[in-house]
């Protein structure tokens, strides 16, 4: 199992999921283009990717995936509302729809040695989701774009080697910083976005010993450091940590370009 964020923030979201037979995409928010240079600079062929995952509608999760979806005839799979809302904005969408595959709620898909869990999330979209990936070198499990998380998602996320969380905003940076105010509430919201602090709490309850990385995605350029949004979490690791293994390794997914492969075996 590996996974490369290949690009993630406010602006644009991309992960890449592979086994040794199954090769995926979450969100397509960045252009073809770029979506084909981050693919090309892990080895990775546009053709070899098997299926796409959409977690919800929001453009910074879907706007290239008409141009890269067309152009390589890959299947696409998002829950029926966030279908139905992707749809809505697009002018021929029956050119699109023999790619579509709709996911419900905790109803596994099985991709040749890779097995995909798509769970809820709470966020102000349509119907969004969340997905744990496991195969035979272990679990990989995501949680963006969500403004709580409860025991539903922690159980769904229990075990994984590898956890890709949303640490998007500082508090103390986005109260006090020019966001009208309504947009705030929004993000602070229930439906919102996950900050700092929220990621490491949630990181905190997924402790385990076999726990090998944490990556931290979807940073607000506006209301966030890269710099702030590690330590934080580091040091809720490093208090909380009472395995004998060693302590997983935190990363910061990059903005603008592929992050470094990560792998579980």
């Amino acid at each position: 199992m590996r996974l490369c964020s290949i690009a993630s923030g406010s602006s644009g979201n991309c992960i890449y999921i592979g086994e040794k037979n199954t090769h995926v995409l979450v969100d397509v928010g960045i252009s073809a283009k770029r979506v084909e240079a981050g693919l090309k600079e892990i080895l990775v062929r546009p053709d070899e990717i098997s299926a796409i995952f959409i977690t919800h509608e929001h453009s910074d999760h879907v706007q290239g995936l008409w141009a890269f979806g067309k152009k390589y005839d890959i299947p696409v799979y998002a829950t029926e509302h966030t279908l139905d809302a992707y749809l809505s904005a697009k002018k021929q969408p029956e050119l699109f729809l023999k790619k579509l595959v709709t996911v419900s709620y905790d109803k596994e898909i099985v991709l040749k040695d890779l097995i995909v869990h798509p769970f809820r999330i709470s966020h102000d979209a349509a119907c969004p989701v969340c997905y744990t990936f496991t195969g035979q070198g272990g679990k990989i499990g995501m949680a963006t774009d969500l403004g709580c998380f409860d025991g539903y998602t922690e159980q769904a996320l229990a075990d994984c080697g590898l956890l890709y969380l949303e640490s998007n905003h500082d508090e103390n940076m986005l109260l006090v910083g020019g966001y009208p105010y309504a947009l705030k509430q929004r993000i602070l919201g229930s439906r919102g976005h996950l900050s700092n602090e929220a990621a490491a709490e949630l990181a905190e309850r997924l402790l385990h010993g076999k726990l090998k990385y944490i990556v931290l995605g979807h940073l607000s350029r506006e209301n966030n450091y890269p710099e702030l949004a590690y330590e934080t979490m580091r040091q809720k690791i490093l208090s909380a940590w009472k395995y004998p293994s060693p302590q997983p390794e935190i990363s910061v997914a990059n903005r603008e370009k592929p992050s470094a492969m990560l792998y579980l075996s």
